[in-house]
């Protein structure tokens, strides 16, 4: 698995992990860390893991190497 696969794929737990906070417990883990969620590093937090998120799903129709 090449790096940035790595870390596209941890970019989107990351934000798995924040939507669930979110939908369980109504609290948003990056906005708290980054200042709000207008903040600027929270929206560039929000967009790396947007990013991250599609080029995982390239990550379904690769073929696999053995």
């Amino acid at each position: 698995m090449k790096i940035i696969d790595r870390i596209a794929l941890l970019l989107s737990i990351i934000g798995s992990l924040n939507w669930g906070s979110i939908g369980l417990f109504q609290f948003d883990i990056v906005a708290w860390i980054f200042g709000g969620t207008d903040a600027m590093l929270s929206r560039v937090i929000y967009t790396l893991v947007g990013l991250a998120g599609l080029w995982c799903i390239s990550l379904l129709f690769r073929s696999r190497e053995d």
